[in-house]
Formats: C-alpha cells, sequence, structure tokens
C-alpha cells in the first residue's frame, strides 16, 4: 500500500463524494446561508456567483452554492481540507483556491480545472446521462413549475417500477420513502399522499430537522480517526448513508426522483478516483484531458478526437468477487459439530461477511482506493471501480495469489473467493435513450459473463501454469496425539478446545466468533497485532479484535492516528423500529440475530426440564440459547396446567429472491450506476437490516413471535434460519407479506421458500440439505392457472412435502385457524383428522386412479360416525338429526369443500400444522 497515493484517492473521493452537500442543505433552507456580509450580500448570493452556472440571467443549480456553505459549516468536524499536503489539491492555505477539495466539489455544473471536471463528469456518469440530457438537465431551474418541487417531492421507489413481464414501468409510481434517517422502519415505502405535500414550509421543516440530525452526529465520529482518512471515510459513509438514503439526489430537468443522495454520492465517488487514478498514473498532462473531459459534454465539440476518446477509451475497471462454496463452509461437519452446533453456525455466518469484506479490503489497499470505490458489498460478493491500468491488473492478480493461498491453506480448497475484472468506457455506463438499446444494462449483463466464467476457474487450476500440487505437505500437517479436527473433520487439528478435543485454529477462531458475537457489538481490523487479539489466525493479513461500547473501542485512538487501524466496524442489531442505524462508526450488517434467555434461571423452566444448560460455567440470562431449547420454544402448557403439548421439533427455513440476475439485468428500462448500486442496497437491506430487527423485535397478535429464531445467514437475496418450527411457519408468511410491502406491492418482485421441519438432534449439514431440497421444490414449482394450464412460476413455498404458492399458503393458514376452533368447538378427534390425510392424497391422485374419488364417500362416513358420537340421541330424534345434519353440513363446507376439494394434497399444510400442535 502507497499511503500517500491512497490519501491522495480519498481527498478526490470527498470531493466527489460531498459535491451534492448542497441539496442537504439548501432543501433545509440553514440559516446560515442567509448571514449578510457589511454590503448586505448574503452567503448563499456570493457563493451563487462562484459555484452556479447560469441560464438566461439566472443562476440555477443553486445548490452548488449550498455545497461550498456546507463545507464551511462541517469543516470543524471533517478531515484537514487545507494545509501544505493537499494531494492532488493544490496545498493552499486558500479554501477559495481553484483546485481546493471545496472548490471541486462545489463547482461541478461549472467546472474550469482537471479536477473540477474530474468530479463533475464522474457526477453525470453516475447519472448516465447522455451529452443532450446533461444539457437539459444544466439549464432547469430548482423549481420547474411542477406541483411538487425539489422541497415536496420525495424519493421514488425504484422496486416499484421493475419490469420483467414486458408490461411499461410507470409514468408515475404510487409510492414514496418517508423522510427519515435510516432505520428498520424507514426502508419501507408509503403511499404518496402520506408523505408528499405542496407546502414548501412543512417540506423544509423536514428537511431542516434532517439536517439538524445529521450534524449533531457527525461529532460521533473519533477526533482521532480524522487523521486516517481512508478510516474516517468509511465512518462518514455510514453516518451519510443513515440521513440521505432517502432524499431524491435529483427532481428537476426531468428526472425521475428515484435514486437516494447516498447512492448518488457514492457511486460519483467511485468513479472520480478511478478516472483521476487514470490519468495521474499514466502521467497523463492534466490540461489536455481536462480538454478532453470538457468536450465530453460539449455539443459544438462532440464529434472531436478529444471528445471521442473521452467516451471510447477504457479507463474503468469493474472488479466484482464472489465467495464461492458458502454453504459448505457454514455446514462443514465433525464429531464436535452438533455439540457446538450454535456457536459455530452463528461464528461461521459471520465469518463468510468478514471474509468477504477483508477481502474487498484487501482489493482496496492493494490497488490504493478508499473505502467509498467499493460500491457493493453483500452475501459474498462486492464491487469495485478502479483504473484501468497495468499497474491494476498486476495488483488483482497478487491478491487472487493472496486468496487462493489463504483458502487452500485453511479449507483446502473447498471454499474461496475469485475476482472477475472487466474493463469499460465512460460510454458504457450510460442509461440510453427511448426506445434503444441501453448501453449499461449491456454492461451488466458482460459484468455477469465475466464473474460466471470466474467461477469455473477457481485456483486457477486450469490456467496455463497450475499452482504446485497442493497438498503434498497435507498428512505430514496431522500431528499423532492430536488428529483431525472435531469440527469439520477433515484438516489438521492444532489447538485443544477442551481436554482431548482438537480442532483446527479456523474452526476454534469460528467457535470464539460465536462466543463474541453474544458479547460485543464492534470489530476491529489492523495490520499488526493488538494486545488480546481474539482471532487466532490472521485473514490476507488483517488482523481481527472484537471490541463492545466507546469505552473499549475509543481506547485506539492512537492506532488509528498511526495508520494500524485499518477498519472499525459496527456490527450491533438494530433496536428500535424508527432507530438511525448510526452509533458513530462505519456499520456493516453482517451480524446475525441470536435467541437469548430472558430471565435469571430461565434455562431451568419446567418448559426445558431435562436439557442441559447452554454451556456456560454460569448460566445468566443473556446467554444464548441452544437448538433443543428452540426445539421446545412453541409447546404450550395444557389447560390441565400439568403437561406440555406440541410437537418438540426445529423448523429449517431457506429461501432467496426470484429471478435476481434477471431484474438487474433487465428489469430497468434505462438504468444507471446509481440505480443499480441502490437496488443491490436496498435488497440487501431487507435481509440485512430488516430480518433481524422482525426476529428480535416483531411481534404478530401483540406476542413477540419471532424472538427465538436463529438468523444463521441473511443478506444480499437470501436467507437460512432455523427456529421453532410453528413459529418459524408464521415467520414465513410474515416475511412474505412485509417483502410485498417492502417492494411496495410489485407483483414482479417475490421470493421462494422451502421449510423443513426436524428433530433437533438432526446434524447441522443434514438440515440444511433437507431445506435445500424444499426449496428447489419451491424453485420449480408453477401455480395452476384458471384454465388449468401452468401459470406462474416460482413465487413459492415448499413444507411437509407440498409445494403451494404463497397465496394459498396464507389460505391454508387462514384454514388451519378456522380448522382448530372447529376442532375446539366441536371435539375433533384426533383419528378424524388424521383420516383426512389419506382423503387429500386421494383427492388430488382422482386423475391416475379414477376410483379415488371415493373420497367423497369415505369423507361422508367418516364424518357421520363423528357427529353421531358428538350428538347422542335423544327424545327429540328429529332434533337431534338436524343438529347432526347441520354439523356435518359444516364440517362438510369447511374441511370437503374449502379444505380437500380446493387445495387436495396440499391440505396437508394445515392439518399437519394443527395435528402438530396437539402432541404431547
Amino acid at each position: 500500500m502507497n499511503p500517500e497515493r491512497l490519501n491522495a484517492a480519498t481527498r478526490v473521493a470527498l470531493a466527489a463524494y460531498l459535491h451534492d452537500l448542497g441539496k442537504f442543505a439548501e432543501r433545509a433552507r440553514i440559516a446560515e446561508a442567509e448571514e449578510k456580509d457589511a454590503a448586505g450580500v448574503s452567503r448563499a448570493e456570493r457563493e451563487k456567483q462562484l459555484n452556479c452556472p447560469s441560464f438566461k440571467g439566472r443562476s440555477t443549480h443553486v445548490h452548488a452554492a449550498y455545497t461550498a456553505i456546507g463545507f464551511d459549516l462541517l469543516e470543524a468536524h471533517l478531515p484537514e481540507l487545507v494545509g501544505d499536503v493537499m494531494t492532488p489539491f493544490a496545498p493552499w492555505g486558500e479554501r477559495n483556491a481553484d483546485d481546493s477539495i471545496i472548490n471541486a466539489a462545489a463547482r461541478h455544473h461549472r467546472p474550469d480545472t482537471f479536477l473540477q471536471w474530474i468530479v463533475a463528469s464522474a457526477d453525470r456518469l453516475a447519472s448516465g446521462f447522455e451529452r443532450e440530457a446533461f444539457a437539459s438537465y444544466n439549464a432547469a431551474a430548482d423549481d420547474d413549475g411542477r406541483k411538487l418541487n425539489h422541497y415536496t417531492q420525495r424519493q421514488w421507489t425504484l422496486l416499484e417500477q421493475i419490469r420483467l413481464d414486458g408490461r411499461a414501468e410507470p409514468a408515475v409510481p404510487d409510492y414514496r420513502y418517508p423522510l427519515a434517517p435510516l432505520s428498520p422502519s424507514a426502508l419501507f415505502p408509503v403511499p404518496a399522499a402520506d408523505c408528499e405535500t405542496a407546502g414548501n414550509a412543512g417540506a423544509q421543516a423536514e428537511y431542516r430537522a434532517l439536517w439538524q440530525g445529521f450534524t449533531a452526529a457527525i461529532p460521533q465520529i473519533p477526533a482521532s480517526h480524522r487523521g486516517n482518512l481512508p478510516l474516517w471515510l468509511d465512518h462518514f459513509d455510514s453516518l451519510w448513508q443513515t440521513y440521505t438514503h432517502a432524499i431524491p439526489s435529483a427532481t428537476t430537468g426531468g428526472i425521475r426522483p428515484e435514486v437516494s443522495l447516498y447512492d448518488h454520492s457514492r457511486t460519483a465517488a467511485a468513479l472520480a478516483v478511478a478516472l483521476w487514478r487514470y490519468h495521474a498514473d499514466r502521467n497523463d498532462d492534466p490540461a489536455t484531458t481536462r480538454e478532453s473531459l470538457r468536450a465530453q459534454w460539449d455539443h459544438q465539440r462532440a464529434a472531436g478526437e478529444l471528445a471521442h476518446d473521452a467516451w471510447e477509451s477504457e479507463k474503468f475497471l469493474l472488479i466484482q468477487g464472489d465467495f464461492h462454496g458458502i454453504q459448505d463452509f457454514i455446514f462443514a461437519t465433525g464429531g464436535e459439530t452438533q455439540k457446538r452446533a450454535a456457536k459455530l453456525l452463528r461464528g461461521r455466518s459471520f465469518q463468510v461477511s468478514l471474509l468477504a469484506e477483508l477481502a474487498a479490503l484487501r482489493v482496496l489497499e492493494a490497488l490504493d482506493l478508499p473505502p467509498t470505490s467499493q460500491v457493493v458489498n453483500a452475501a459474498g460478493k462486492f464491487l469495485i471501480v478502479a483504473p484501468n491500468t497495468p499497474a491494476s491488473a498486476h495488483a488483482l492478480a497478487a491478491v487472487q495469489a493472496e486468496f487462493d493461498a489463504w483458502f487452500l491453506r485453511h479449507t483446502h480448497g473447498r471454499v474461496g473467493i475469485g475476482l472477475a475484472r472487466l474493463p469499460a468506457r465512460a460510454d458504457d455506463f450510460r442509461s440510453g435513450t427511448a426506445g434503444a438499446a441501453s448501453p449499461f444494462q449491456t454492461l451488466v449483463r458482460r459484468l455477469f459473463e465475466q464473474l460466471e466464467a470466474v467461477k469455473l476457474r477457481r485456483f486457477g487450476l486450469c490456467a496455463e501454469a497450475p499452482p504446485p500440487a497442493l497438498f503434498e505437505d497435507f498428512l505430514d500437517a496431522f500431528h499423532p496425539g492430536r488428529g483431525e479436527c472435531r469440527v469439520d473433520g477433515r484438516s489438521p487439528a492444532t489447538v485443544e478446545l477442551s481436554p482431548g478435543v482438537w480442532a483446527s485454529a479456523l474452526a476454534a477462531d469460528q467457535i470464539d466468533i460465536g462466543h463474541c458475537l453474544a458479547t460485543q457489538d464492534r470489530v476491529l481490523i489492523t495490520r499488526e497485532p493488538l494486545d488480546h487479539q481474539t482471532l487466532r489466525l490472521d485473514i490476507f493479513g488483517y488482523r481481527i479484535r472484537f471490541t463492545r461500547g466507546e469505552a473499549e473501542t475509543g481506547r485506539f485512538g492512537r492506532e488509528a492516528r498511526s495508520g494500524n487501524l485499518r477498519r472499525c466496524w459496527d456490527f450491533s442489531l438494530p433496536e428500535g423500529f424508527t432507530d438511525p442505524l448510526w452509533n458513530g462508526y462505519a456499520r456493516r450488517c453482517i451480524n446475525a440475530y441470536v435467541p437469548r434467555f430472558d430471565d435469571a434461571n430461565a434455562w431451568d423452566a419446567e418448559l426445558y426440564r431435562g436439557l442441559e444448560h447452554p454451556g456456560a460455567s454460569v448460566p445468566h440470562p443473556d446467554e444464548p440459547k441452544t437448538l433443543n431449547h428452540l426445539a421446545r420454544d412453541d409447546r404450550r402448557l395444557h389447560e390441565d396446567g400439568k403437561t406440555w403439548v406440541g410437537q418438540e421439533a426445529l423448523m429449517t427455513l431457506k429461501g432467496d429472491v426470484d429471478n435476481l440476475g434477471t431484474l438487474f439485468e433487465r428489469g430497468l428500462e434505462r438504468p444507471t450506476f446509481a440505480k443499480w448500486a441502490a437496488l443491490s442496497r436496498q435488497v440487501n437491506a431487507f435481509f440485512a437490516v430488516y430480518l433481524p430487527w422482525l426476529c428480535a423485535h416483531g411481534e404478530e397478535d401483540g406476542i413477540r413471535r419471532y424472538r427465538n429464531t436463529y438468523t444463521v445467514f441473511a443478506g444480499g437475496d437470501d436467507f437460512f434460519l432455523i427456529g421453532p418450527w410453528h413459529s418459524t411457519l408464521a415467520l414465513a408468511g410474515r416475511m412474505r407479506s412485509e417483502f410485498a410491502r417492502f417492494v411496495a406491492g410489485n407483483p414482479d418482485i417475490h421470493f421462494s421458500a422451502g421449510l423443513s421441519m426436524t428433530k433437533p438432534g438432526l446434524p447441522i449439514r443434514h438440515l440444511a440439505r433437507l431445506a435445500e431440497t424444499a426449496l428447489e421444490a419451491a424453485k420449480v414449482h408453477q401455480e395452476p392457472g384458471p384454465d388449468g394450464e401452468a401459470g406462474a412460476a416460482k413465487n413459492a413455498v415448499a413444507v411437509f412435502g407440498q409445494t403451494v404458492s404463497w397465496d394459498r399458503f396464507d389460505a391454508l393458514r387462514r384454514s388451519e385457524a378456522r380448522l382448530a376452533r372447529m376442532a375446539r368447538d366441536v371435539g375433533l378427534s384426533t383419528g378424524y383428522l388424521y383420516g383426512l390425510l389419506q382423503l387429500t392424497d386421494m383427492a388430488a391422485g382422482i386423475g391416475d386412479k379414477p376410483h379415488n374419488a371415493l373420497w367423497h364417500a369415505w369423507f361422508a362416513y367418516r364424518t357421520r360416525r363423528l357427529v353421531e358420537s358428538r350428538i347422542r340421541g335423544g327424545e327429540d330424534r328429529e332434533a337431534v338429526e338436524r343438529r347432526r345434519r347441520a354439523l356435518a353440513a359444516e364440517l362438510a363446507t369447511e374441511i370437503a369443500r374449502e379444505g380437500i376439494e380446493r387445495f387436495g394434497a396440499a391440505y396437508k399444510i394445515a392439518l399437519f400444522t394443527y395435528l402438530y400442535q396437539q402432541r404431547d
């Protein structure tokens, strides 16, 4: 790593990242902008003259003036913006110097210098502008006469607009994101009428409250971290996301307000750094490059050689990382796996995310890029924008070799991280014009294809010069008295977990991570070891330590100033539904929700009688539950007050978003880089932010119904959960309804899921395999259409050996509730209900065996016998018979017609759900 070059790149990133700071400040109508000098001229008017373009005698895009004002207001809490060493900006003490960071940011609509044109070009490419479209946008007023202006307009949701069935995107969607800090609540769009008004005063007040929250939160970044530019920017990125994720980045000039200020800022910063570094690393003449960039956006010079070079040269390098073999990694099994199942599950899941984050960090540092150059990182995949130079290609090859060596040494090739790279031109980032092919869509498709190719070339085994014998000393690594790792069953054992029980260092670290996640909420990433380092193994040269709270984390200011502390990540789970997701440090949503005991001695409650305590020497109220405890959490005390009823079992829930690749490749008519990044961030947030909150705090009928569910992994577009069987079944339905709300009711975006019910002692790998089999059944399901032919595909759930659409699943859950009420009121016997299981098979198999149509007769016969046993004869035989017929008719309607006839064999879902709740 070259610290000087990295710091220079970070300064360019900061200028581009905050180029639209003024949109936030201006919409908040900050009072400082109206302060006047001795001549009676306000700060806003002075800055307009310096930074804003003019059109027909008026200043446009006045937010640029507020960007300069905003920088001044935040300066006390930002890294040094002026001084002797401000490379690549001029080392002047004057804040108004032409090549200052502030001017590079503020003059993006009126650029003049090389660095100002770098920021301006990145701003336009992030938005996917055509040359003509930008010219129109640059001439537009902030208030272009619409009913809703830049104060009152709220951000549209991209998820509502995605179309896969050929329908046109809506001209104006129905939903908006409320103007609020990022929280579990703020992820969900609301009807436009609920958050958009025509009144400027009220809308400005909302922005002002948001601005005040933002400015009050900046000082929470440790002051000692400001001298470490990449570390500080990583913290600031999380802060900026928290307060700008729902601010529209553009509301005028015909631009749809569908990309947040955060997503635009981040993609613009990534492009700016790559563009600057491309020219700086090649030692290109700044004046010539400036003219090339100017020509790129100039109508009169559009056909010139300079403009052609700016559009067509492959200056950018897209780097996509992919963690392959995640399931093998998480569910590797050995003799000790079951005994430590809970810790291993959460430790391995976290380690997957940690490895992906550290791999991205390693790429960034190898290329001397700031954190904002990493545009996406979710579920084991990341995307970085770099300069397309020979030095970048050489560094990436070295990093890939480093990754391969680490994974071959510690996982013996079971898992790894592959790096795909794709050169790109400025022209590739254009969104395209209506009715024409989108260059950015083509770029995305090529990127996916490149990643698929890399997956087939793992570890370079098929290269012209493959690596030497991989495990030539493998057998020699086994110590005679230790043998193989008792956790993964194959690695040489080096760490003693308990007397006589040995494991590999990687497995021991996974168990330690599982323990730390129950007690800590921050992780420190350093190059040199710290005292009491948490993990035994370094990861790609980084040392890992877990900490908790400000008091302990704040002790490492010296490490931050020295540069040894590379990152400090807050991974705490969200608490309140509306609480901002900001705790003063960079946030990574990579933690799993872990069910815990609430009260003292809860593990000794009658419900858990006979189970061992969770494994701590002294159990305490915050102790994580084991899977054995979870299996009993859906049991309930019988009316007699003595016995517990309900099946003792776990339910494994696995699922992912349907057709995700298609959503990203062609879901939007005119995608842009910022939109693409926004979609990835938003989909990930549902599973990585909202789902853990739902498990921890979500209520159903006033009860925290899902609090005993482990989120083994949840992020990107998929999830894997383990919990008590019945509440997990309910959670699946709740997730589906919440996801529909999350995507604003868009029928083209949905997920499929598989559920598997098992005893708690089954090996974890077997649980995963059963859930995967169920998910595969859901993925190939096609719901019958009205004419009996195959209808919609996927968008389904598989459970109890049956696969149904989510709508039918919800209907079956309602049917089970009615069945339960009827069983309670009428006294339906267990034998009667079990007999219905056979009838559902007969009803579903009439086409194969005509005699199965006799199920109606069998149902009538069994029902008649039941009602006769429930309604005994009396003196008034006619009255008794009427009651019997009425009850038989009620059962026929609810069970035969609305149950078996309607659902066929799938009615077993309702029957099993009810019957398993009655077992003792």
